[in-house]
């Protein structure tokens, strides 16, 4: 009687298998990490890193889609922290935070089926054009003495209380300058939309000032020029 069993359970047995091999072969071919950048470090550093935060991104994304919904991923808490799995012996904490924030990421918008590496690659050209415009930019306002720095009649206006404007931009003014300037002292000179209090631009916020995303808008424009400019020396 068992044995007539038998061939099925073999078959159910080897098809469960060919479902595994499947799963794993799918998920080293979206963690080929010879398709991400390279920005220096040890191997363990970048290797770390990059699994750290892709396994967090994918769990994120999984879960939103599970909810079918589709979240900021630079709103996920393990995003801005991008330290899980850190250890000082691996090296520079800054980088490693750059690597698991690109790997969280793609992790995040292949669970979600909305990136291509192609899209990264043009994303990535798109931004290293606007890294040079504003580095360019920088350099052009510090030349005709027509930066902006805390004169805030020249930036931007999207609405909102002018408390909530002006509280946005000095507080983010304020951090800006204060990482500018300790990235000059170092030598370095770090991606600004890197730094935690870009990425969460809250401080001193209050709900009685408004809209919380319109004030994060105020508060990363002052942020980015108060980073060039205390990176400049100003």
């Amino acid at each position: 009687m068992k044995t007539r069993h038998l061939p099925g359970k073999i078959a159910g047995v080897i098809f469960g298998l060919t479902l595994l091999l499947g799963t794993t072969a799918y998920g080293q071919r979206n963690r080929n990490w010879d398709g991400y950048p390279n920005w220096g470090g040890s191997f363990d550093l970048r290797q770390t890193a990059l699994n750290a935060g892709y396994n967090e991104g994918t769990k994120e994304g999984r879960n939103d889609r599970s909810r079918n919904r589709h979240s900021n991923f630079q709103d996920f808490s393990a995003y801005q922290k991008a330290t899980k799995d850190y250890n000082s012996r691996l090296g520079d904490r800054e980088l490693y935070r750059r690597y698991f924030q690109r790997a969280f990421e793609s992790g995040y918008n292949t669970e979600l089926g909305i990136q291509t590496s192609q899209d990264r690659d043009n994303r990535d050209q798109d931004r290293n054009i606007q890294d040079r415009n504003i580095q360019d930019r920088n350099i052009n306002d510090n030349r005709d003495q027509n930066r902006r720095g805390r004169n805030w009649d020249r930036y931007g206006t999207y609405g909102g209380s002018s408390d909530l404007r002006q509280t946005a931009l000095n507080a983010g003014y304020n951090e800006g300058i204060k990482d500018g300037r300790n990235d000059r002292r170092r030598g370095r000179q770090t991606d600004f939309r890197s730094f935690s209090a870009y990425q969460k631009a809250t401080q001193d916020y209050s709900s009685k000032l408004g809209d919380r995303e319109l004030y994060r808008r105020y508060y990363r424009e002052g942020f980015e020029n108060g980073y060039a400019d205390g990176y400049n020396g100003n």
